[in-house]
């Protein structure tokens, strides 16, 4: 099979490759240039697209003795990607750049310029697990490692990007990973993991939407809509946030506040206990699915990457997704992702539109 490698210089994708090396494949190691003006160094673990990353990314590659392109799919990325960050927040909504990326980058554009380069498979270091069945179709499932799994950040892929992409890790524990990195003496073994948003790589993404949105003083208020402080832009909040809420007039029980909801319209972010944050019933929209629909369904939902699973029921119509927990949860926020799954095979994914707060539930 010929195999497009997409090496983010880290262990996990150098690890990858290599596997589907051994495996006899006609492998092409890839990296993405996916900032204009990528910084030299990391800062610790946090981005993955600096200089340093595409030369460890290349320095695997010769290693492993295969081809290695740099693609650069800086534009594609900004505008579907950053562009639309800064967008949903400005929209009151908290987005998860980590799926868009997948979804619109990894396996669309570095997909669909794949398969017309004659590629087979497009492969990344993401852990999860996928198997085909006996007609060919393909299920995507939780990786062997729990503490490591990302099938919620794929949750996003469709039938057709499924068949064409590889998940080398899906069996292997990082432990193990790591040690074999080390053994076929790729300097990457030892390297810290990223995490955060690759593109705000000093972790302030308060400063980040700060520079692109300005700045848009507004009130905030409690839920019978009393001023009991005031904000400098809503962007700087999110559903479920109790910490920097800088509030004038404190509660009348003394307990502390958290953000219930964010208004575009006027403004206004409102604050009220932590109890009223609790929902049982979800409703998502852009329902992605990684095999044919299912209408009804009882199984697990995921709203965070490393989030629990939640027990649920699911019905999907031509109006979207909705969902309902067995128990409440808190801080579900408009904007993110609620992956959906059958046992541990991913079913479908969604973006949540709205929650209902259980003092408003109705059976």
């Amino acid at each position: 099979m010929k195999v497009l490698a997409a090496m983010s210089g880290g262990v996990d994708s150098a690890v990858a490759a290599a596997r589907l090396v051994d495996a006899g494949h006609d492998v092409t190691g890839m990296h993405l240039a996916l900032s204009k003006n990528p910084q030299s160094f990391r800062s610790g673990a946090r981005g993955c697209c600096s200089k340093e990353d595409a030369h460890d990314a290349r320095r695997a590659a010769d290693r492993l003795g295969i081809p290695f392109y740099v693609w650069d799919l800086s534009d594609r990325f900004k505008d579907d990607v950053v562009e639309d960050f800064v967008a949903e927040y400005a929209a009151g909504r908290t987005p998860n750049p980590c799926l868009r990326c997948n979804e619109k980058i990894k396996f669309a554009a570095v997909l669909e310029r794949g398969l017309a380069l004659g590629f087979d498979a497009v492969a990344t270091g993401h852990y999860a697990r996928l198997r085909t069945d006996a007609e060919g179709r393909v299920s995507m499932h939780r990786a062997a490692d729990p503490a490591k799994d990302q099938s919620y950040v794929l949750g996003v892929l469709d039938q057709h990007q499924l068949r064409h992409s590889l998940f080398p890790l899906g069996d292997s524990l990082k432990t193990e990973v790591r040690a074999e990195a080390a053994e076929r003496g790729l300097r990457v073994a030892s390297k810290p993991d990223s995490h955060d948003i690759c593109f705000i790589p000093d972790g302030d993404t308060a400063g980040f939407l700060d520079r692109r949105l300005g700045s848009a003083p507004g009130e905030i208020v409690d839920e019978a809509g009393r001023r009991v402080g005031e904000h400098d832009g809503a962007h700087h909040f999110t559903v479920g946030q109790r910490r920097g809420l800088r509030l004038g007039t404190p509660a009348a029980d003394g307990r502390p506040r958290y953000v219930l909801s964010l208004s575009v319209v006027d403004n206004t972010v409102t604050v009220g206990p932590e109890e009223s944050l609790s929902t049982q019933q979800i409703h998502g929209i852009r329902t992605i699915w990684t095999g044919d629909p299912v209408p009804a369904w009882r199984g697990y939902a995921q709203v965070r990457a490393h989030g629990e699973p939640m027990p649920a029921e699911f019905r999907a119509d031509e109006d979207g997704l909705e969902v309902r927990l067995d128990e409440p949860a808190r801080g579900i926020a408009p904007g993110q992702a609620v992956v959906c799954y059958d046992g541990d095979r991913v079913v479908a994914s969604a973006t949540i539109d709205a929650s209902v707060p259980v003092t408003s539930s109705v059976s």
